[in-house]
């Protein structure tokens, strides 16, 4: 089985995020043109309540597989190796399956009572097969992981992406002849092709590892409980930690709702502002998180062989290049977000009057791109309470935040604007004193004053050229700008030596150019 270094494995991870994030938008503009706004509601609806279930069975189960996984191979325990795999696919059929058959059976009571749109009841019903399949999907790409090989799991959700957009928007239209109900269960059906196919990609690639002799083929000896122990001690915080993060989310929609009611704001327009503020301000800042995330999932496996071999200085050598790397690469985008949030705002949404949000959150931006690493350092280093306790003081501050600013008519949307903006703040501290405490890991301050230092020239320089206007149109110009700071800011990362030859080498495909 192909086994990548920690960067190389972050940067599979990374070229599939952004191939995501870049397909993602067909849907988001296509499936509106053709069921309308009100079948898109029908299809969103279900959603809050299939992240929390997805969550429940997926939460903490890939990062445990991969950790474990991890630390067997360090040290050649092929038996423990094949308990944590089997014991892990057994737990998630089992638990995904289970939930849902409750859900099926709850169906009726919670589209009419919880979701308030009984025509929401078949969409629900489409929604259900996707918790077996992203669970078992699940177990592959958490041993993946733990073997050091992010291509299975850079291929699958590529593969689901592409499979998931075609049959949603052609499952869509084929059954909006029969109302919009199943225009909206088409969608969701779609969302299953994509699953299913991914999960088919998976198993293609892990039939292949165990051809080649490194699959966890074979009977595992010793009982099931042992590992199963083991498993859950990791898994049930990890996945409580993504469930508070959930609930937060499903909590935050309805709280903030209330609060701008509680300002005088008409409730259409509550409804736009914070649609504006998630729909929109929301996926601008959050972009670089798909880098983020495969640092956190490549880190996992890292840190979990070096914590059993106890090797301490590669602790920290492999978290200093994972929060480096979050914040060289997020920089970049929070001083776009913060000097052109209106020109960005107008050419996505043509809505320019949103972008005094984006300004705002642009600063906290950077915590978000550092946040993950941080979160995956804790959990592979058997402190995933600290990271649950964390994620739940976050939370209960925000909401908290949220009733006391957006219910204030001076404030509105914008207290809600602060109380997430604090939520990332403060989530992003604890768990970096988590860290500091757990092992003594503290980032740089010379690395912050450097980014900071090439922030503030590669700002100067994008908007000594956008104010030039050189090109005929509003948007060449600020892909100029952008250009030259990104350029700029580039170089001076060299010549502060914050990145090297040896960290373009690292790259897929293109860092042989650099050797």
């Amino acid at each position: 089985m192909t086994r990548q270094t920690f960067i190389q494995g972050a940067m599979i991870l990374l070229a599939a995020g952004i191939i995501n994030r870049i397909l993602g938008f067909i849907p988001r503009i296509a499936l509106p043109r053709i069921i309308g706004a009100e079948g898109v509601g029908l299809y969103q609806l279900g959603y809050p309540f299939m992240s929390v279930l997805v969550t429940i069975v997926t939460g903490g189960i890939p990062l445990a597989v991969a950790k474990w996984v991890a630390e067997a191979r360090s040290i050649g325990d092929l038996h423990g190796e094949r308990k944590i795999f089997r014991t892990a696919m057994t737990l998630a059929i089992v638990l995904s399956t289970l939930l849902a058959v409750l859900a099926a059976l709850a169906a009726p009571w919670v589209t009419t009572r919880v979701l308030t749109d009984p025509r929401v009841y078949t969409t629900f019903m489409w929604m259900l097969p996707v918790l077996p399949i992203t669970a078992v999907s699940a177990v592959f790409r958490g041993y993946f992981q733990g073997c050091h090989n992010m291509m299975p799991t850079a291929v699958s959700t590529v593969a689901e992406t592409v499979v998931r957009i075609a049959f949603v928007l052609l499952l869509s239209a084929a059954l909006l002849p029969y109302g919009l109900e199943w225009a909206a269960a088409g969608a969701m059906m779609g969302v299953v092709a994509g699953e299913a196919f991914g999960l088919v990609v998976l198993l293609v690639q892990y039939v292949r590892s165990r051809h080649a002799g490194r699959g966890p083929e074979g009977a595992a000896t010793g009982g099931p409980f042992p590992a199963l122990r083991r498993l859950l001690g990791l898994a049930v915080p990890v996945t409580g930690s993504r469930l508070v993060g959930s609930l937060s989310y499903l909590f935050e929609s309805i709280f903030t709702a209330r609060s701008l009611a509680a300002a005088g704001i008409a409730t259409g327009i509550a409804t736009a502002q914070y649609g504006a503020l998630q729909g929109m301000i929301m996926p601008v800042a959050l972009l670089p998180t798909a880098l983020t995330y495969s640092l956190a999932v490549s880190l996992v496996p890292s840190l979990s062989e070096a914590a059993a071999g106890r090797d301490r200085a590669l602790i920290h050598k492999r978290l200093h290049q994972s929060t480096r790397i979050a914040l060289v690469a997020g920089a970049p985008f929070a001083v776009a977000m913060y000097l052109f949030a209106e020109p960005i705002c107008r050419l996505l949404y043509d809505h320019a009057e949103i972008a005094p949000m984006l300004r705002m959150l642009a600063p906290a931006a950077l915590f978000v791109y550092l946040q993950a690493p941080l979160q995956a350092a804790l959990q592979s280093l058997d402190k995933p309470g600290v990271a649950l306790t964390n994620s739940f003081i976050g939370a209960a501050v925000k909401l908290t935040l949220i009733v006391l600013l957006a219910s204030r008519p001076d404030l509105g949307i914008y207290g809600a604007l602060i109380a997430i903006i604090v939520n990332i703040v403060l989530v992003t501290a604890l768990h970096g004193i988590g860290v500091a405490r757990a092992i003594g890991f503290t980032m740089k301050l010379p690395d912050f004053v450097k980014v900071g230092a090439a922030m503030t020239v590669m700002g100067a320089a994008s908007l000594f050229v956008m104010k030039r206007w050189l090109l005929p149109a509003e948007w060449m110009n600020l892909l100029l700008a952008l250009a030259v700071g990104t350029v700029v800011y580039l170089l001076l990362m060299v010549l502060m030596r914050m990145i090297d030859r040896h960290d373009f080498v690292r790259i897929p495909f293109i860092g042989r150019i650099f050797r």
